[in-house]
């Protein structure tokens, strides 16, 4: 990356050149434009951009710089164009005129003049001259806020020249030009913090990204880049930043390192750490900002930078120093605010403070319900060190086990055990103990016995209840789901049941209810779970798989709409929360691919694949994120990744997981779909069909009956249509209908079925079935409805973001062959030998070769490289 010295790419900015162009050729007596704005917000670089495309046009071209020390000496700016010697002012402003505009043929000529605040009075009246006489396009920029000479103001003024206010760059423009200048995709989450912490400012974006690099904090994993950690103040970004802060006081600073180091602040209690006339020195300036909530005035730095660049700059016991003093004024109104505990002890922490093991897991008990995991474990374990006990060690091991610390987790789990003295305790401990265990690190075998332990030592039926519901989860992760729902049951029936047994047993019921096909019976009890773990500190992260399960269950039945609404809900209440955009991302993705948004789904899964990965996350999010990214692969026809992805997948296999399989079963069906190995990828879905339908999971048995449909099996119909009494939603009546269809070649029965497929919101579905559509009228001879099913097909594969089915490729590029030989040039076409494909479809070399002498002469082709052109996109 050593290759940033270069000039970045400007991007996001075709609207602002548009309108310098129109201005710079305006026929209204306009022959030019004004650019305004802040510092380094892209003036510069957007008037040299025009400069460029005039040099192209053939104009003539001048550059100008008003400069402090140039503004000493008339025509300063100009001096380049100026002759030396003497003469009255008059005479040698228009031999300067004559020299900027000499050479200037048809094109004409472009005169720009960088900050032109800065110019002396003659250079001003040069330029205005310039454009009065409209002997040249000008182009001028200003920044904001700062006075300029009378002559130039008055050009945009009295409608002389265009005046444009340059914006920063919007949060898509920020990402657009970090993905430009670093060569690859941005996670989603890096250019949001990027442009929070810029503000859009592209000189700034620069140096920041710059410093990031040189830091090794922003870096490429796995193809997408990732900024974690803080940020670094390089050298240069602190004297950038320095240089727009300008010079501060004792009292300035003051008031500045107090915000740096707890921003925003109540002004009634900044004014009593700082001095009052500084805070409102701090506000003209532009160094602080001041908004009201409700009767309160908060104070807060009007840059992030600002925040950054004086942290680097406190010392360590000035800093420890301020936020003791900070720490103790919140604490002298406890009336102050929801979040005072949770402030107090962020500041306290790391102040002059004596430690207050009270407060810290008081305030680690907040962070945890707002999942906000680093914080929780910092805070309880320095709980831990003054002397707190089990509630605190609690709450280190809630936050290892949220976030799937697998070296650390297990360890701190034989603390909290040894630290339960009652059976309150032990219950405690066993409801994180025995999730950490199953899906963390040891498996679902250690997690039982624990559970069996526990359930044998405890004798009061309170107590047993709660174990009932961590039961209940386990059962229903592990695909005995009869035993599930009869466990989450009697746990939920009981009166006064705590807020983590609440959760536990309600993740089991929603996830039980959603793969058995009961998913107009889970809201219930989603409900009463999100409500408990907005409660619970000690196991609101389960959120999570309670939103997992429930989006699971709608999409299943076919709820696609509901499932996508549920998870961009659960996206925005954890997107500020660290971990979050990972948790939330997969579940997002998958509800996008659900919907056919291939392409979107594929970027939002690798991202959180990446920060699951980095977040050392292993167990359940990572499988299931997997899942999706590995099916979304295969629809799009990416068999090498799809492949690499299948055996990252397979490694992450655990027993604890085993409701999941009939999912397994389908993306390897789609893994072998795409290499065209269609009679294998049938007889994996009948697979996935067939697990699910032992253990009862008939919304699965439906999705994996749908994809045998969609790869051309026409021997389901009869099952589907016995499901579709039994399970909720609309998928099971779509795959029904369009089973059904399929199995008796109906064309324009397979066309209804993608209009309702497309009714439900599955447009992969709807792509699949319209393509079928196609391939059927076709082969009976009837082209005009043959065209109009490919047509739709074509529509929705556009909506699907490049999906490549076997459906829509077979009507995109129809032959005449029957599915056996089509299945046997296709793996012709991907590179496999006679033997290979005799192995794989499990027939003789000598069918395989019979097959091939009859594709040739259908197709007159006499060599594979011809069938692959043929079949295959590049």
């Amino acid at each position: 990356m050593g290759e940033l010295g270069r000039e970045w790419p400007l991007t996001g900015r075709t609207e602002e050149l548009q309108f310098i162009d129109r201005a710079g050729r305006s026929g209204r007596g306009t022959r030019g434009v004004l650019l305004s704005g802040a510092a380094g917000v892209g003036k510069t670089r957007l008037a040299r951009e025009a400069v460029a495309a005039a040099v192209r046009r053939g104009a003539v071209t001048r550059w100008a710089t008003g400069t402090d020390s140039a503004r000493a000496l008339p025509l300063g700016a100009f001096a380049a164009w100026t002759e030396p010697g003497g003469g009255d002012a008059s005479r040698t402003l228009n031999r300067t005129l004559d020299a900027l505009l000499h050479g200037a043929g048809p094109a004409g000529a472009v005169v720009a003049v960088d900050d032109a605040h800065l110019l002396d009075d003659l250079s001003a009246l040069l330029v205005h001259q310039l454009v009065l006489r409209q002997a040249a396009a000008v182009v001028i920029t200003v920044r904001a806020g700062c006075p300029a000479p009378d002559a130039v103001t008055a050009l945009w003024k009295d409608g002389h020249l265009e005046r444009l206010e340059v914006q920063p760059l919007s949060e898509p423009q920020t990402a657009a030009a970090l993905e430009a200048v670093l060569g690859g995709p941005v996670d989603s989450t890096t250019a949001g913090r990027l442009w929070k912490l810029t503000r859009g400012n592209a000189l700034i974006l620069r140096h920041v990204v710059e410093s990031e690099l040189e830091a090794r904090n922003l870096r490429r994993v796995r193809g997408t880049w990732r900024w974690s950690g803080t940020p670094s103040v390089s050298p240069v970004l602190a004297d950038l930043v320095a240089t727009r802060m300008g010079e501060l006081s004792g009292p300035l600073r003051d008031v500045v390192d107090v915000l740096a180091l707890g921003e925003p602040f109540d002004i009634a209690l900044l004014a009593q750490l700082v001095d009052a006339a500084a805070i409102e020195e701090a506000e003209a300036r532009g160094l602080v900002t001041v908004e009201q909530a409700g009767d309160t005035l908060w104070a807060g730095l009007a840059h992030p930078l600002y925040g950054e660049a004086r942290r680097a700059a406190l010392g360590t016991l000035r800093a420890r120093r301020l936020r003791g003093r900070m720490a103790t004024a919140l604490a002298g109104h406890p009336e102050h605010h929801g979040d005072n505990t949770l402030r107090r002890a962020v500041l306290a922490v790391d102040s002059d403070l004596p430690p207050d093991p009270a407060l810290f897991t008081e305030a680690a008990a907040h962070a945890a319900r707002l999942m906000d995991m680093p914080l929780v474990e910092r805070l309880a374990r320095r709980a831990v060190a003054a002397g707190a006990g089990f509630e605190a060690q609690l709450l280190v091991t809630t936050a290892l086990a949220a976030t799937t610390r697998h070296e650390d987790v297990k360890d701190e789990l034989a603390v909290l055990t040894a630290m339960a003295v009652t059976d309150a305790e032990l219950v405690r401990a066993t409801l994180v103990r025995v999730p950490a265990l199953a899906y963390v690190t040891s498996g679902p075998a250690e997690a039982e016995a624990v559970l069996g332990e526990a359930e044998a030592r405890v004798r009061q039926d309170g107590f047993r209840l709660q174990l009932t519901a961590l039961r209940a989860y386990l059962e229903a992760t592990q695909g005995r789901l009869a035993r599930a729902v009869e466990c989450a049951t009697t746990a939920l029936d009981a009166p006064d049941l705590p807020d983590e047994p609440v959760i536990l047993a309600s993740v089991g019921l929603v996830a039980a209810l959603g793969v058995t096909g009961r998913a107009d019976a889970m809201a219930p009890a989603a409900a009463r779970g999100h409500e408990a773990a907005a409660r619970s500190s000690q196991l609101g992260f389960l959120r999570a798989p309670l939103t997992m399960a429930q989006t699971t269950g709608l999409s299943l039945a076919g709820y696609l709409r509901d499932a996508e609404v549920l998870a961009a809900a659960f996206r925005e209440e954890v997107k500020d929360q660290e971990f979050g955009n990972e948790l939330s991302g997969f579940i997002m993705g998958d509800a996008e691919l659900a919907r056919g948004r291939v392409a979107d789904a594929t970027r939002r899964l690798r991202e959180a694949l990446v920060g699951l990965r980095e977040h050392g996350n292993a167990g359940g999010f990572v499988y299931f994120c997997l899942l999706s990214l590995t099916r979304a692969l295969a629809l799009a026809g990416d068999l090498p990744g799809a492949r690499s992805s299948l055996a990252e997948l397979e490694a992450e296999w655990s027993p604890s997981l085993a409701v999941l399989d009939p999912e397994l079963a389908l993306v390897r069906a789609w893994v072998s779909a795409v290499e065209g190995a269609l009679s294998d990828a049938i007889t994996l879905a009948h697979e996935g069909a067939d697990g699910a339908a032992r253990r009862g999971q008939h919304a699965h048995e439906v999705l994996a009956l749908q994809t045998a449909v969609c790869l051309g099996d026409t021997s389901v119909a009869g099952r589907l249509a016995e499901l579709a009494g039994r399970v909720d939603g609309p998928r099971v009546r779509a795959a029904a209908a369009h089973a059904a269809a399929l199995s008796t070649a109906d064309g324009e029965g397979l066309r209804a079925v993608s209009a309702l497929w497309e009714e439900t919101g599955d447009l992969l579905s709807a792509a699949d079935a319209a393509a079928q559509s196609a391939s059927t009228h076709l082969r009976r001879g009837e082209r005009a409805p043959a065209h109009a099913a490919a047509a739709r097909a074509h529509r929705l594969a556009q909506a699907c973001q490049g999906v490549r089915t076997p459906a829509l490729l077979e009507a995109a590029r129809p032959v005449p062959l029957t599915r056996r030989e089509r299945e046997i040039a296709v793996l012709v076409a991907r590179g496999l030998t006679n033997q290979q494909i005799a192995d794989r479809l499990i027939v003789s070399v000598r069918t395989v070769e019979g097959h091939l002498y009859r594709i040739g002469n259908k197709l007159g082709i006499t060599n594979r490289r011809e069938l692959a052109a043929l079949l295959l996109d590049g």
